[in-house]
């Protein structure tokens, strides 16, 4: 039996088609993602959901960087980047108090590299009426504060990071957001 000429001229086109589709996507994708800025404006007026029915108001200036932040309904990560000063919320269920969530995240800074605490743990309360703990940490090149909320099981763990003077410039901004850090109850 012969196959008709235009038939395999047919597939051949078709499976051109569909390798050069396949090519497109393979390349273009990536090459479209990497073209597109990570930083993106975030209103500033109103309370942003981290996950795990926790909120926060952004600070005056800041842009979510889209690749390292992951909301959901049991936890969430946001990066907020205010210049060259980085501010991270971090949300998980955990089982524990609030000296345990703390230590847990003061562990997560030790082992990122060369930090050390820095000064005294004091207390920190936020406007809904969350408490929690706070300090400093230093490194070579970086200092940063951190802050860790505990209730009804949820840890919320706060970090903030940059170089000496550029940290300087949006602590206050920094402050503020972190004092409109809520929890909603059990799913955003």
């Amino acid at each position: 039996m012969r196959v008709a000429r235009g038939r395999l001229l047919s597939n051949l086109c078709g499976s051109l088609g569909i390798l050069l589709t396949l090519g497109l996507i393979y390349a273009g994708l990536p090459a479209l993602d990497r073209s597109l800025p990570a930083d993106r404006p975030v209103s500033t007026d109103r309370p942003y959901t981290v996950g795990g029915g926790v909120t926060v108001v952004p600070p005056a200036g800041a842009k979510i960087d889209v690749t390292q932040t992951r909301p959901s309904a049991r936890q969430g990560t946001v990066l907020f980047v205010l210049g060259k000063v980085r501010y991270v919320l971090v949300v998980t269920p955990f089982r524990g108090d609030l000296h345990a969530a703390t230590d847990r995240l003061i562990r997560k800074i030790a082992r990122a590299g060369g930090h050390q605490i820095a000064g005294s743990e004091r207390g920190v309360d936020t406007t809904a009426g969350l408490y929690g703990r706070q300090g400093d940490y230093t490194a070579k090149d970086r200092g940063g504060r951190y802050a860790v909320f505990l209730v009804d099981g949820v840890s919320i763990e706060v970090t903030v990071s940059g170089d000496g003077a550029d940290l300087n410039r949006v602590s206050d901004e920094i402050a503020a957001s972190t004092r409109t850090i809520a929890y909603r109850g059990g799913t955003s």
